[in-house]
């Protein structure tokens, strides 16, 4: 049974619509896509496997060093609600492009910087590149392959995500350790050259149509299902990130384990989160509801498990893989929500779904702060897995699939 819903009117249109697909896909394009997220999110992680020597270096403490990332964040998250209306006669392939050379920007002066004050300016240059790709990537997409690929499309290109996750920390320790933390910013600027290549030849011209605004943020989100849906993201993000932050305590505290043997745990959940990456995009195709649900309520039951079932290395080394595989698939299932919900405003909503991950990753990692102050690591893991299955039970009760469209209150979808 599918849901029939009449199409928007051009007026209506922002610079995407699943109207808009193309007839055959432009994979080649979808790859150089794929490679934006994976330079872009392994130059937002590397500090966090630099920190020490940077600091150093820079004369100044661990904490303030770690502004690198705090400051990467907060510009993404405005970016992403800013960036989509900025550009309003621009061709999206000149934005893109636009932003991968902001990555490359910032990663060559963060090399050069001399002072913590001038490097955190430059990783300005990267929160912008970051959010406004962020925003922009799913309603891209829609104009790269047809609808019924859309799904497969998006695992490719946030598969960038599982291979930045598992590459960047263990990447910048290595050659911080040869060359020094700068080489580390010089690799990730060379990796940024490459993308701003292969998008400069793969990248078809995608004019604008319709610009969104701050406004149309606002009126998207005021759409029937939309805000609920949007919680349900911050959800699932926020227990995921109050878990993520703190996995290294928990897992020294349960298992005893020392650092090679936690290195090897990090790279197994790396690689699960890419495996269901991909994985995401074949459920998609068949039920986009059941994997919105599926992948929070995995998480949450992999977190009580770790901490209620007895502890063993195996043990914790399968849920965690569990729990890499089951979130692997999160951003690319709420980029596919997005697509589909607000298919006339993708680049608006999509800004939104940034906004909301940022915020997330900031308020998980507090909120599980102040539970591990009360309760302990034991405590952070329990209360987290039950707001994943909280999340879970919300996406499903209340989290609308079909297209919502401006003016659609009170008119329910025709069933065919």
């Amino acid at each position: 049974m599918t849901d029939c819903v009449c199409e928007a009117s051009p007026e209506l249109r922002d610079d995407t619509d699943l109207n808009d697909a193309p007839a055959t896909p432009a994979w080649l394009a979808v790859f150089s896509l794929a490679m934006g997220v994976f330079g872009l999110l392994t130059t937002e992680y590397l500090p966090a496997s630099l920190l020490t020597p940077m600091a150093h270096d820079l004369g100044v403490s661990e904490a303030m060093a770690g502004q690198a990332v705090t400051v990467t964040a907060v510009v993404a998250l405005f970016a992403g609600l800013l960036v989509p209306g900025l550009p309003r006669r621009i061709d999206r392939r000149w934005v893109l492009l636009c932003f991968s050379t902001l990555m490359i920007a910032s990663n060559l002066l963060v090399a050069i910087s001399s002072s913590l004050a001038v490097l955190l300016i430059m990783r300005v240059l990267l929160g912008i590149a970051l959010g406004g790709f962020w925003s922009m990537a799913a309603a891209v997409a829609m104009r790269l392959v047809p609808a019924t690929l859309l799904p497969r499309a998006l695992s490719i290109i946030f598969s960038g995500i599982a291979i930045g996750t598992v590459v960047a920390v263990p990447l910048g320790s290595y050659l911080g350790g040869l060359y020094g933390w700068r080489s580390a910013f010089l690799a990730a600027a060379a990796v940024g050259v490459l993308t701003l290549t292969f998008q400069s030849f793969t990248l078809p011209a995608l004019p604008p149509r319709r610009p969104a605004s701050l406004r149309t943020v606002l009126d998207v989100l005021r759409r029937p299902g939309i805000a609920m849906g949007m919680f349900g993201c911050v959800l699932v993000h926020s227990g995921h990130f109050a878990l993520f932050t703190y996995v290294r305590p928990f897992l020294e505290s349960t298992t005893g384990i020392g650092t090679q043997e936690l290195a090897l745990l990090l790279l197994g959940f790396g690689v699960a989160n890419f495996i269901g990456t991909f994985g995401a995009g074949w459920l998609l195709e068949r039920s986009p509801r059941g994997t919105l649900v599926l992948m929070p309520a995995l998480v949450g039951l992999a977190a009580l498990a770790m901490v209620l079932l007895p502890a063993s290395l195996p043990g914790q080394a399968a849920l965690l893989a569990i729990w890499g595989m089951a979130f692997g698939g999160v951003p690319v299932a709420w980029s596919n929500w997005v697509a589909n919900a607000v298919p006339d405003q993708a680049e608006s909503a999509g800004g939104m779904v940034v906004a909301s991950v940022q915020s997330a990753i900031a308020t998980g990692a507090a909120a599980g702060g102040v539970m591990f102050s009360f309760t302990g690591i034991s405590g952070v893991f329990i209360a987290a897995g039950i707001l994943m299955l909280l999340a879970a039970w919300l996406i499903a009760a209340r989290v609308r699939i079909q297209p919502s469209r401006p003016g659609a209150e009170g008119k329910p979808a025709l069933h065919l």
